[in-house]
């Protein structure tokens, strides 16, 4: 495993997500800087942190420097040429990890695809900065103009697009083929590692792989499940992060579009994380859920972990939450608690269910409604 100098945010909640990334990416962390301000006009940080951290790096000898925000191409270069290493900053860091677990042909795709949108944007400067000598570690684009680099990028991006547009006309027409024969479809949302992939276990009786490590999930998994005998479709999908780019989410749209055209949306929290981080990855979740155009009254909660949380705790997160009004379940996909109360949350939000007989007779009318 590759080791990596790790600057980042002067909070618990900061350094614990940027260890997970760093660790989802595959390095291991030799020492961390903590900083209040990651926003500093050339650097990022200050030169007296940044003397430190030369000294540090040539004591260390690590092979890459991992920013934990988003670093302008000239940012990235200045550090470049003082430490004379590579330098990943947040986004980088994400897209290694996305192009990691990318297993199936579409994602791999949307890798590709958030890939060249994050080289487009810095295209003009990173030429310009390239001219200027090209430093350990940065960008590697060699002496190209800057019209023939991004033109070239533009062109290896319509070809990837038409393929998604391709996946993505495919992916109407089993939507379609769904609604044909009545079925409801509920799709997973959440925060990266709340626990999504075992809850699609626990309602479908898959064995899909779970991990507490970041993004175990980039490719939908579509399967069925049942609830008052009446069938559904569950879907997983990747999970959210915060600060994640607009561009990531368009990349992964025709992945994530699955939950604005599902029936129900089934938001997954982690209940075991402190009041302060269960707000902010609600909000971050709500965030991407608005940008995505998903309607709110199709949403469900699902608290999960509670097996970790005592009743008064839970109380309290609900309260903080502003779950009053909403349609919610304090959860175990583990234990399998509350896990009947959620499927009939599920089945109310999703109204009246049609079926249609698995032989290919006529579909029945009406046989339970929310």
């Amino acid at each position: 495993m590759d080791s990596a100098i790790l600057i980042t945010y002067d909070r618990r909640d900061a350094v614990d997500e940027a260890e997970a990334l760093c660790e989802a990416a595959g390095y291991n962390i030799c020492h961390i800087i903590k900083q209040k301000y990651l926003d500093r006009p050339k650097y990022g940080i200050s030169e007296e942190v940044l003397s430190r951290l030369k000294n540090l790096a040539s004591g260390l000898n690590p092979d890459v420097i991992i920013y934990d925000e988003v670093l302008r191409p000239s940012q990235n270069y200045n550090l470049a040429s003082r430490l004379h290493r590579n330098v990943l900053d947040r986004e980088t860091l994400i897209l290694a990890i996305f192009e990691r677990r990318a297993s199936s042909a579409e994602s791999r795709l949307q890798v590709k695809m958030a890939q060249m949108r994050y080289e487009a944007s810095r295209a003009k400067e990173k030429v310009r900065l390239a001219k200027m000598g090209e430093q350990p570690g940065f960008m590697g684009i060699g002496k190209f103009e800057v019209d023939i680099y991004y033109n070239d990028i533009q062109h290896r991006m319509n070809s990837v697009r038409q393929k998604l547009e391709k996946a993505g006309r495919q992916r109407r027409l089993h939507r379609q083929s769904r609604r044909r024969v009545g079925l409801k479809t509920v799709s997973l949302a959440g925060y990266t590692s709340a626990g999504k992939t075992t809850l699609f276990n626990a309602l479908t009786g898959e064995d899909n792989k779970s991990s507490d490590v970041l993004f175990t999930t980039l490719s939908t998994t579509t399967r069925r499940f049942y609830v008052n005998e009446i069938p559904l479709l569950l879907s997983d999908t990747v999970g959210f992060i915060s600060k994640l780019p607009a561009y990531m989410i368009d990349a992964f749209r025709s992945t994530l579009e699955e939950m604005i055209h599902a029936d129900v949306t089934l938001v997954v929290l982690d209940a075991g994380d402190p009041e302060t981080d269960l707000l902010r990855k609600y909000r971050s979740c709500m965030s991407t859920l608005n940008r995505l155009g998903v309607e709110g009254h199709r949403l469900v909660f699902a608290l999960n972990k509670s097996d970790k949380v005592t009743a008064p705790e839970m109380a309290s997160k609900v309260d903080r939450l502003n779950m009053k009004d909403k349609r919610w379940a304090a959860i175990s996909a583990l234990t399998g608690q509350e896990m009947e109360k959620l499927r009939e949350l599920i089945f109310a939000a999703a109204g009246t269910i049609q079926y249609n007989d698995s032989r290919g007779g006529p579909a029945r009318p009406e046989i339970g409604k929310g």
